[in-house]
This record gives C-alpha cells, sequence and structure tokens, in this order.
C-alpha cells in the first residue's frame, strides 16, 4: 500500500494515507491499532479494489510518515484525539461520508466518530465491539484471568515502560503480536513492513500518554475536552455495524457467549465470530474484514 503514499494536512497533522481502489468507487477509511500500521490493510485494500470500492489507510497520529505540524502541541494519545483526528482528516479530503473500519485504536477511533458524528458514518466495522472507553471506570478491577493481559498497559505506566519502549520499540511490538495472535503465522517480511512505523519521532510520547490517560492518571489535551464530556456518557452508536471478535484474541480473550457490546448500539447491528484469529483481524482474516465493509457499502 505504500507505494500510493500521500499526505495531507489538518489543523494538526500532516497525515500520510495510502489509496487504493478506483477513485470513483463507494469509499472505506481503515483505521489501524497499536502496535500496527496500514499494511495490516493491505490484503483488505487488494481485495476491496477488486470489487470497485476506494480506500483510504492513513498512518495514526505517532506512526510512520505522519507529523504534527507544532512542536508545541501535546502529544495525546486520548480517544477523543483520535476521533478529532480522522473528522479532519475527512474534512481535509472534502469527504462527506464512508464506511469506517478499524481495530485497537483505530476502531475506538472510528467508533468515537460514528458516535458523535453519525452523518460521517455511512456504517461502521469495528474490531472488538465498542471499543470507546469508559474512563470512570477503570478503577474497577476486571478478573485476574483479564488482568494479566493488560500487563503492558500497567508496564507504560512506569517510567521504566516509557524507557523500555524507547529502546525496543520494534521488538515490543513483535512480542505483542505473537501472545494477541497466537495463531498468525506472520514471517519476519510481514512484520518488517510495518516495524520503520514506530520509529516515527512521536510514537513513544503519544503510546505512553494513551495508556495513562484512559486510566485517568495523565490529563487529557483540553483542546478535546468537549468531545471527551460526550465521551464518558458513553454514546449510543446509531449507525449499521458490524463487529469481528476474533476468537483467539490475546487481549481481550474469547468472546463471551453474551454479546455484551450489542446493547451499546440501536442500529442494524451484527456480530461475526472469526475462528483461528486474534487481535489483528484484518490481517489475519481478509476476507471476513473485506465482506463486512462490503456489506455495509
Amino acid at each position: 500500500m505504500t507505494a500510493a503514499l500521500k499526505t495531507i494536512q489538518t489543523d494538526r497533522l500532516e497525515i500520510a494515507y495510502a489509496e487504493a481502489g478506483p477513485t470513483d468507487g463507494p469509499l472505506a477509511i481503515l483505521m489501524h491499532g497499536f502496535p500496527y500500521d496500514i499494511h495490516c490493510f493491505d490484503e483488505v485494500a487488494t481485495l476491496l479494489a477488486a470489487k470497485g470500492v476506494r480506500t483510504l489507510a492513513p498512518f495514526m497520529r505517532g506512526y510512520g510518515p505522519t507529523r504534527f505540524l507544532n512542536a508545541d502541541t501535546m502529544r495525546s494519545g486520548q480517544q477523543g484525539a483520535f476521533g478529532a483526528d480522522l473528522v479532519e482528516f475527512m474534512d481535509a479530503l472534502e469527504i462527506e461520508n464512508a464506511v469506517l473500519g478499524g481495530f485497537d485504536w483505530g476502531g475506538r477511533g472510528a467508533c468515537v466518530v460514528a458516535a458523535l458524528w453519525p452523518e460521517r458514518a455511512r456504517g461502521l466495522v469495528t474490531g472488538g465491539g465498542y471499543n470507546i472507553q469508559n474512563i470512570a471506570a477503570s478503577v474497577k478491577p476486571a478478573s485476574p484471568e483479564a488482568e494479566h493481559r493488560y500487563w503492558y498497559q500497567y508496564y507504560f505506566h512506569t517510567e521504566c515502560g516509557r524507557a523500555g519502549l524507547a529502546a525496543n520499540r520494534q521488538a515490543f511490538a513483535k512480542q505483542l503480536w505473537r501472545l494477541w495472535s497466537p495463531e498468525w503465522a506472520f514471517d519476519d517480511a510481514t512484520f518488517e513492513k510495518s516495524a520503520p512505523a514506530f520509529d516515527n519521532p512521536d510514537f513513544v510520547d503519544v503510546v505512553i500518554h494513551s495508556y495513562r490517560v484512559r486510566f485517568d492518571y495523565v490529563a487529557g489535551d483540553p483542546a478535546y475536552a468537549d468531545i471527551e464530556a460526550e465521551l464518558a456518557k458513553q454514546p449510543i452508536i446509531t449507525v449499521p455495524t458490524i463487529n469481528l471478535e476474533g476468537l483467539v484474541d490475546g487481549v481481550a480473550g474469547p468472546p463471551r457467549e453474551t454479546d455484551y457490546a450489542a446493547k451499546r448500539f440501536s442500529g442494524p447491528y451484527e456480530r461475526r465470530l472469526l475462528p483461528h484469529t486474534g487481535h489483528n483481524p484484518p490481517a489475519e482474516a481478509p476476507e471476513a474484514f473485506a465482506d463486512s465493509v462490503l456489506a455495509l457499502l
């Protein structure tokens, strides 16, 4: 996908993105998570292009060639920033609406837009359901079985964790890929396509802030205070949605028998369970991800 890299400026960022498919086709915007990059959508974009769909896959803040325009801008990794970045990306490209697809951080940004700006989302493909964080509830402990999977988040709450990520950013990402997708037999070449994205000068600051602000341990960027106030209400998502859940997700764990996410969606909604799939559904189950996008166009 990097052969077609382009850039666009918003008020805060110069966002690098890959474009594939016919320019006059129906549009899907594909949002990657941590610690991945746009290459997780390579096969999805190819499959969609073959069906006449135009795709845009932006590097999120702190990844790849995407850069902040001002040295004084807070290197925030909060969910309000992810949603605002996506809306501003669409505004800069004069995109009225699109199917939004993503997982992890990218799925969070897509869910934020679908919840607060539903007119911008023709449909939503979300890896892992309702990805809007309930920060007020972050003080409530999960089960020990769930808590141990979040070790990396607690590591990032420490200065040792910040230093460890800075010194070992690629090795750290590769380890998380293995842990989070135990049945995904990715090779070195696949990882090496994404590895340079973590060399972004703002990667460590954005990542550390993201995993501290979600527990309310640090302040967010005041520029997103109004957005965060709305997200604190845990808004219902009304747009047509397909929720993809991997059966071997090493972060979320096995999906619950009861669809706990369904109550957060009031529009057309479908849950699809993906066998042999971990935390990265577009790379591990590209056909299923592409089919979900097509179903919403």
